[in-house]
């Protein structure tokens, strides 16, 4: 049977991409009753990315771990038949910080080391550690502290949390480091950004988790500091990996110390979650974000699930929903994306659109379907 199928990440602070695959559905089925549709989540790695497992069949786990400010903050990762996805922004995300406050010195990602840690405890052997929307620039130090590493100042005390004091780093004792034993640990981002400099963790992202302009040098310094003493101790140089800079510098830990690797999130998590074998059948492909726009054309998920779809199925068009969309339709087209619907478009009023965000993207499903579903 013929059938739509709905695969959106979200439409970020205002719905869940789970949210706006139902409502795409919803609408689709109001304006052709009687149409199959298959609603299939997605996510890119970052923000979302437990949730779209969680809706495609990985069972949630929650626990409580430490916070990017150090308070408890319960956390989920998700799992199934030895793979666990893990979101770090579910342990140290900026949604994570007490009361929206920045602490962009001292904010730690050591709840991500206890997610995986967890996740090994219930015998995953291959982990996805989804990089994105967090608040900390620590260089993935909290992560390696909770699986029990020793970071030392030069009078042997242990140094508090944060990017910050990175820069008293002396040295790192790794006796105590956790063994991963069989445990295949894969990055899923679309950051290709090495730790330092010009294009690194701290000049490029720090800014937006509320550093000030004198914060900055203080936060690469520290970055810096941890690069060298952990090549010291490791004798692994990774510092200019593509990736080593994503999620304030969680990527160049991961590769570092867990032998990571990484690849684009939006593929990997469409394997994940078993895209291809969705499309057979399929007479249209619903795409979207909450913003198709310049970024979304550098790996995010729309753009990732047109190039899946023309990879295996490159007969079905492919059209994307938004809340605003600023491509032209040339830009579109070379992206995969045959035509795009924006709310904004039946809605200008931003407020307004935000806040029916539901009910509008129902009422733009029905142009999709005037469009593209003609009997």
């Amino acid at each position: 049977m013929c059938c739509v199928l709905v695969a959106p990440d979200k439409f970020k602070g205002t719905l869940t991409a789970a949210q706006v695959a139902a409502h795409v559905a919803a609408g689709l089925e109001q304006a052709r009753p009687g149409l199959r549709c298959v609603q299939l989540p997605v996510a890119d790695g970052g923000d979302g990315t437990v949730d779209a497992a969680q809706a495609a069949g990985y069972r949630r786990v929650e626990l409580s771990v430490r916070g990017p400010t150090g308070q408890p903050t319960t956390a989920a990762f998700a799992i199934r038949e030895g793979t666990a996805i893990i979101e770090s922004a579910q342990a140290c995300g900026l949604s994570k910080l007490p009361g929206g406050v920045a602490a962009p010195l001292t904010a730690t990602s050591y709840g991500v080391g206890e997610l995986i840690l967890a996740a090994v405890r219930m015998r995953a052997k291959r982990i996805v550690l989804g990089l994105g929307g967090v608040a900390t620039t620590d260089g993935g130090a909290g992560l390696v502290t909770a699986l029990g590493a020793r970071l030392l100042d030069a009078s042997g005390a242990e140094l508090p949390p944060g990017g910050a004091a990175l820069n008293r780093l002396d040295r790192i004792d790794v006796s105590g480091l956790a063994d991963l034993p069989g445990t295949e640990i894969t990055l899923a981002t679309d950051v290709d950004n090495p730790l330092l400099g010009d294009t690194g963790a701290a000049a490029v992202y720090t800014p937006q988790k509320g550093a000030a302009p004198d914060e900055v040098p203080v936060l690469e310094a520290g970055l810096r500091r941890w690069a060298d003493v952990t090549e010291g101790v490791l004798g692994r140089f990774l510092r200019e990996e593509p990736g080593a800079g994503a999620a304030g510098g969680l990527g160049f830990a991961a590769l570092t110390f867990l032998h990571a690797r990484t690849r684009p999130g939006i593929e990997l998590m469409l394997d994940l979650l078993s895209f291809a074998g969705r499309l057979p059948g399929a007479r249209l492909v619903i795409t979207g974000e909450g913003a198709l726009d310049a970024q979304s054309l550098h790996g995010k998920a729309p753009v990732g699930v047109a190039r899946a779809v023309a990879a295996f199925a490159p007969a079905v068009p492919v059209v994307g929903v938004a809340g605003v969309c600023s491509l032209t339709p040339d830009q579109l087209r070379s992206a995969g994306i045959a035509g795009a619907y924006a709310l904004a478009d039946i809605e200008p009023d931003l407020d307004r659109c935000r806040a029916q965000a539901g009910p509008l993207l129902e009422e733009l499903a029905g142009l999709v379907a005037r469009d593209w579903l003609s009997t």
